[in-house]
């Protein structure tokens, strides 16, 4: 199907633009009372039909991968004369979420083969009145832009004159998962006012659509933050380092009613400033899930279903068009984050989750980068990558083949990791791979000591225990892919070198444990878990270090990382760790439910970590679900 095949790229101007809002308006006649569009632009969309929203969220991209929606107008269509209004927000700065490209909208509205109407010249746009254009108030680095809307413009008379027709050269893909399912409101109930500012508690953390309904007396700007817990002075943390967790509101005088379809909120506070008296009607968030059933689960203990509830919440809040790190901060699909989700998705959701998984390992193979290493995350405009994320795409390819045979995914993945995997193997030396150098590169294992690298800064080009041992896991993995496709391996023998001359560099015979550093005692959880997993140490010596974990002789690894952990305790003695795995998870996740949050937290400090802006949702701490023991039906 040769789809937009005669429509055109369209925009208020050809002139490069920021933050930007435009309005796009089309009538069409619909002889038959039905029709379907397809529709894409950079960045997000809402679609209104006949006054009524049918749909928005433009699914993340890139101009070579750039992913078009089909949206049945059918339901809001009356037989004749129709209306389609379209708002298009263009972020055109780039984030950790967002790769920048130029402004612009192309549908098509067709009933069967026939072509109804379709972007071009004739089609009347104007920039919106309503929501501040140019304002680029970024909320964080990652998450990317926030928003101010006008009320009093609602009514704006400002006029609509022919949309300009804009060069961008796009490959058109479909949209690979479903579109989420938009669900009742979550209200905030009041629980603190002072003046005009007010605090509302929506109870649970919540993902989805603002939407408030408010009375104003007078015109005024109102300032609304969001956050998931309370600061020191018992408000919602607007302002947390360089974020701003706000969006801005002029109210009209009288009554407000505003819902924002595009830009999704993850919060359990949410806070109103006003200049001036105002009471409100509602707030809160309408959630929006993506359409997933959870297997059936039971378990003996009690607070085994309530932790595992709470990581299956987790993994569910952190879908959006793709598995994000967590909803409240960043949105952002990271290789490792991802991998951890995707895994435990396999297990607790029916048909694996299959479709979902396989469209965020295509995001990460259409990334291109001059350094063939994967971006910090796809899609990502910012230039920054943590290259031990690029191997941990190498596990997540295998373990998703390992569940569908999928021989179309395998090729893509083996020709992506050829590349990824020629950056490290020709950034060996003495045998072994080197950290990266240059402040692009965040050489980061984990959020731990001698683990967590020099964000901004440029590391020396050193040979490390971690980097080795997921590298002889990646090539592994590599050579599993490259069955399934057919194809042959072209690394034969690396692997094995690369074991060797690991465990001669960083394996203390003494200490009987593996060092992040030759030479040092730079001992930790994480390290020694890769080389249990990757057989750089034998049997007997996992043994040991096993028991030594326990004794905690290493650094102890966050929660997201505990998954090699245990699967290096598991490897090594099923039976005789699984008591510890067990105690652990119950210890560290009953913390969490006896405080009050129903989802899995980033780390094990909460929202006290990164000077208290800790994630209180984070997919990477799921984990727990692969390893609570069930019961047989």
């Amino acid at each position: 199907m040769n789809v937009f095949a005669q429509s055109r790229w369209i925009w208020l101007h050809n002139e490069k633009s920021s933050d930007e809002y435009a309005e796009f308006r089309d009538d069409f006649f619909a002889e038959n009372g039905r029709s379907t569009i397809r529709i894409s632009c950079d960045s997000d969309y809402t679609l209104w039909v006949n006054g009524v929203c049918a749909a928005s969220g433009q699914y993340g991209d890139f101009e070579h991968y750039k992913i078009y929606d089909t949206v049945d107008l059918t339901p809001y269509l009356t037989e004749g004369e129709n209306r389609v209004e379209i708002l298009v927000w263009h972020f055109g700065k780039a984030t950790q979420r967002y790769f920048p490209a130029p402004a612009g909208l192309i549908y098509e509205i067709v009933d069967g083969e026939e072509i109804l109407a379709v972007s071009n010249e004739e089609t009347l746009a104007r920039k919106s009145p309503v929501y501040q254009s140019g304002r680029n108030k970024k909320i964080t680095g990652q998450l990317g832009l926030g928003f101010a809307y006008d009320a009093t413009q609602e009514n704006s008379d400002l006029p609509f004159s022919p949309a300009v027709t804009v060069e961008k050269t796009c490959i058109f893909y479909p949209r690979p998962i479903q579109k989420h399912s938009l669900e009742d409101l979550t209200e905030g109930k009041e629980i603190r006012r002072e003046g005009n500012r007010i605090l509302y508690d929506l109870g649970k953390e919540c993902v989805g659509l603002l939407e408030f309904a408010l009375r104003s007396a007078e015109e005024q700007n109102l300032c609304i933050a969001f956050g998931e817990h309370l600061a020191a002075d018992g408000w919602a943390p607007r302002i947390i380092g360089g974020r701003d967790f706000s969006i801005d509101y002029r109210a009209k005088k009288g009554d407000n009613h505003y819902i924002n379809h595009m830009l999704r909120f993850g919060c359990r506070y949410l806070e109103i400033r006003g200049e001036k008296p105002f009471e409100t009607e509602k707030i809160g968030i309408r959630n929006q899930t993506y359409p997933v059933k959870r297997n059936k689960a039971k378990f003996e203990s009690d607070l085994d279903r309530r932790i595992y509830e709470m990581c299956v919440n987790t993994l569910e809040k952190c879908m959006m068009e793709h598995y994000v790190d967590c909803p409240w901060r960043e949105q952002c699909l990271y290789a490792f984050d991802s991998r951890n989700q995707m895994l435990c998705g396999y297990k607790v959701f029916e048909g694996s989750n299959a479709e979902y998984a396989r469209s965020n390992l295509m995001l990460f193979a259409k990334d291109r980068r001059e350094d063939n290493l994967l971006s910090i995350c796809s899609p990502c405009g910012a230039n920054l990558t943590i290259p031990s994320f690029s191997l941990y795409y190498a596990l997540s390819s295998a373990e998703y083949l390992r569940v569908t045979g999928d021989k179309d995914y395998a090729k893509i993945a083996a020709k992506k990791l050829t590349e990824i995997l020629d950056a490290f193997l020709n950034n060996r030396q003495n045998g072994l791979a080197m950290r990266f150098e240059g402040a692009e590169h965040w050489n980061f294992y984990d959020w731990s000591e001698f683990s967590d690298g020099t964000l901004g800064k440029t590391q020396a080009a050193e040979a490390d225990g971690a980097i080795n041992c997921l590298l002889i896991l990646a090539l592994d993995c590599m050579e599993e892919i490259c069955k399934i496709a057919e194809i042959s391996f072209p690394y034969p023998g690396i692997a094995e070198s690369l074991r060797t001359a690991t465990r001669k560099a960083f394996f203390d015979e003494k200490a009987g444990l593996v060092t992040m550093r030759t030479g040092t005692e730079e001992y930790t959880d994480l390290v020694n878990s890769l080389a249990i997993l990757t057989d750089v140490v034998t049997k007997d010596e996992a043994k040991i270090i096993c028991n030594k974990i326990t004794e905690k002789k290493t650094v102890p690894c966050s929660l997201s990382m505990r998954v090699f952990k245990y699967d290096a305790m598991r490897k090594t003695d099923a039976e005789g760790f699984t008591p510890y795995i067990l105690e652990e998870i119950r210890r560290d996740y009953k913390t969490m439910l006896d405080s009050g949050f129903d989802c899995a937290w980033e780390t094990i400090n909460g929202h006290t970590d990164f000077d208290d802006a800790g994630s209180l949702c984070h997919g990477w701490s799921a984990v727990p679900v692969l390893y609570l023991p069930q019961t047989k039906e």
